[in-house]
């Protein structure tokens, strides 16, 4: 009796686990082909860490962008150069050539929006337009904070040598962010991830979801992650006045919500501090206030500025930018 229990039993668990296996494929191809239409924002910025990304050997950075590398996200294509900067091939530089260099996270990098509607190319056009020989660069790179881009440029852009540099902030970027090396599930299988997510979702709605009292917190001047990001942005500063460089710094606002923005207190933190060191500032709160998601974000579910958002920030930085050139001419 006994040996026909055990039988039963471990014939019993072979079924049972082949079932689970058989159904957990079946739900990872269904995920798939739902998945293909790239609308799914969270599967798409995880197919930008699987294909565009690579773990860094610089633990402050975590992760970088694959050099010389390509790929549709989100039916968007983003391509790679030699840099790792967002567009083709870097070319030389004429004497009489500015070269502007953005540096940011996955707004500044134009995720959702086509290369040519970035505002780093509507800008370059603008100002071709005006007879300013310009390169316009981007670096930026998804889900880097400010220690993570200011890092990048130190170890591996300064030889670009730009005239110009524009830091595009967001409120994230003085978070202290930590090192994500995930695992095989959730490198591999995109059910394990929408099952990470939704798990994650349902514990936010039960858990501190006041977004004003987080980034208070965040904002905090003994907080770690504003610490460095203030000790990273002043590095930037003392750079620049050494190297003759022009600084700029805009403020991007959270566009959740611009009809009734809470925020406003990060803006007056970053606006005085980037006028004590140095950067010429722009707020973009003004120019997309009162502004509905579906006017202002990528796609339903995604919350990045569209390409209408670039072309509000290139409109915001082109006066700034062409002046130098202006007066320069002035006093020729």
């Amino acid at each position: 009796m006994p040996l026909t229990f055990s039988k039963n039993s471990l014939f019993s668990i072979v079924v049972l686990s082949i079932s689970i296996v058989v159904a957990l494929l079946m739900g990872e191809g269904i995920l798939r082909i739902k998945n293909s239409s790239m609308k799914n924002y969270d599967i798409e910025m995880w197919r930008y860490a699987r294909e565009l990304k690579v773990r860094s050997d610089d633990p402050a950075l975590d992760f970088e962008h694959r050099k010389n590398k390509s790929a549709v996200l989100q039916n968007v294509d983003i391509r790679l150069n030699e840099w790792g900067l967002r567009g083709g091939p870097v070319v030389p530089a004429g004497a009489d050539t500015r070269r502007i260099l953005f540096l940011g996270a996955s707004t500044t990098l134009g995720w959702g929006v086509p290369e040519d509607e970035t505002v780093e190319m509507q800008l370059e056009r603008r100002l071709a337009a005006a007879g300013v020989h310009a390169q316009v660069l981007n670096a930026g790179v998804g889900n880097y904070n400010a220690e993570r881009y200011v890092s990048r440029f130190f170890k591996q852009l300064t030889g670009l040598n730009p005239t110009d540099i524009v830091v595009q902030y967001f409120m994230r970027d003085a978070e202290d962010l930590q090192s994500s090396r995930g695992n095989f599930f959730m490198r591999n299988s995109e059910l394990a991830v929408t099952l990470w997510i939704a798990y994650h979702r349902l514990l936010d709605r039960f858990g501190d979801s006041d977004l004003v009292a987080r980034y208070r917190k965040v904002y905090d001047p003994n907080q770690p992650g504003f610490v460095v990001m203030e000790q990273e942005l002043e590095k930037l500063s003392q750079y620049a006045e050494e190297h003759g460089i022009r600084l700029y710094f805009m403020m991007i606002p959270d566009v959740h919500d611009l009809v009734d923005y809470k925020f406003t207190f990060v803006h007056d933190i970053m606006r005085k501090f980037a006028k004590a060191n140095g950067y010429a500032y722009v707020d973009m709160l003004p120019a997309m206030s009162g502004l509905r998601p579906e006017e202002i974000w990528a796609m339903p579910g995604d919350p990045h500025p569209n390409a209408f958002a670039h072309k509000l920030m290139a409109d915001a930085l082109f006066p700034l930018i062409v002046r130098p050139t202006v007066q320069g001419a002035l006093e020729k």
